[in-house]
């Protein structure tokens, strides 16, 4: 309804008590500022100002307008300074959501790069694995999303997703220290299919469970645990084998767990995620960028 111009000109006139003194304040000639209120007054639909003498008086309309005008141009100006704020990165706000080893590993290594270039833009961590990562993201319950894929499953990422590849993750094998095939650089998956085994979350044992049934056989799984640390002390105790990526080993390494390299290698694809639409937001684009960044000095996976 309201021109922002045309209030700022209303108030400058109502602070000077005349055309020609607002025209004066605020540089303009005395026709632009009364054309500029004739806008005004047709957008509200009534005078603002009534000629007394040589003098004006607000109108009813004029003097509840002039009681919002000061309050208006505040508000405008706190959201330019807001937007001003976001676009040059001094402020804003995004919301991570990761699988554990991605926010023990990339997370922190990006967000100390990016606390001390931009420490106004703050960063809120969600935890959480695949699908359900990404499920939150298309609900707007996050603006970025970490979560892997593995290459024989076949997975679809939602059209509305973008996807930002940030590292190929390997795969590799947990021996109790001493087991025969730790002698080995290199163990096949085949060769372990009589072992009892230690699986993974949801997403990994599926991977799992394809990857064993590629080479011929359905493992004994004793144990399924999400939790890594679990996972190696149960191998440490000789309760099975597991498989588990090179991310987890990088921060978390049993001492009595030999690890292995898969022969032929497995990787899983870890990548970021985000709303196509909000590539453009400032803070949200600076995050992804870290987040490249932090991957490219990673080192064995």
């Amino acid at each position: 309804m309201f021109d922002s111009r045309h209030i700022k000109t209303f108030h400058a006139v109502v602070t000077a008590g005349s055309y020609s003194a607002a025209a004066r304040a605020l540089g303009y000639t005395q026709p632009a500022v009364t054309q500029q209120m004739k806008a005004l007054e047709r957008s509200v639909g009534t005078p603002l100002f009534t000629r007394v003498g040589r003098g004006m008086r607000l109108t009813e309309a004029g003097e509840a307008l002039a009681r919002h005008a000061e309050t208006i141009l505040h508000s405008l100006t706190v959201a330019q300074q807001q937007m001003s704020s976001l676009t040059r990165l001094r402020a804003g706000r995004v919301r991570v959501c990761a699988f554990p080893s991605a926010g023990a590993t990339l997370i922190p290594e990006a967000l100390a790069r990016l606390a001390a270039d931009h420490p106004g833009v703050r960063v809120e961590l969600l935890e959480g694995e695949p699908p359900e990562s990404l499920r939150r993201l298309v609900r707007g319950e996050c603006d970025i999303t970490l979560a892997f894929t593995y290459p024989g499953l076949h997975e679809e990422v939602p059209e509305e997703l973008a996807e930002i590849p940030l590292l190929e993750d390997q795969l590799t094998v947990l021996l109790p220290a001493g087991h025969p095939l730790a002698r080995r650089r290199a163990v096949k998956l085949a060769d372990l299919m009589d072992e009892r085994w230690i699986a993974g979350c949801l997403r990994c044992r599926s991977n799992f469970l394809h990857e064993c049934a590629e080479v011929g056989f359905a493992p004994d799984i004793a144990f399924t645990t999400d939790d890594n640390l679990v996972v190696q002390s149960l191998v440490a105790e000789g309760l099975g084998v597991a498989m588990m990526p090179g991310l987890v080993l990088s921060f978390l390494r049993h001492d009595k767990v030999t690890v292995r390299a898969l022969d032929p290698a497995s990787r899983r694809q870890v990548s970021a995620y985000v709303l196509r639409e909000h590539l453009r937001v400032p803070a949200t684009a600076l995050v992804l960028d870290e987040l490249r960044a932090a991957a490219e000095r990673r080192v064995g996976c």
